[in-house]
């Protein structure tokens, strides 16, 4: 009988600040994630531009 080789799963490179964040869907289909979502909106919020809101700080500057 053959043994089974197991694949390596190699996980995808993120932001250090990211490190370990992991998102699941399980058998109902809810999506489990590691991390809590405050903290992941704080990450998007301090990291990420939002391109909607960009015309409204370019008011704030004039």
């Amino acid at each position: 009988m053959a043994k089974k080789v197991k694949e390596k799963v190699e996980l995808p490179k993120v932001h250090k600040d990211l490190e370990g964040f992991d998102v699941t869907i399980n058998s109902f289909g809810e999506i489990q994630m590691s991390y809590n979502i405050e903290k992941i909106n704080d990450f998007l919020n301090n990291k990420v531009e939002d391109k909607k809101l960009k015309h409204l700080k370019e008011d704030e500057k004039s």
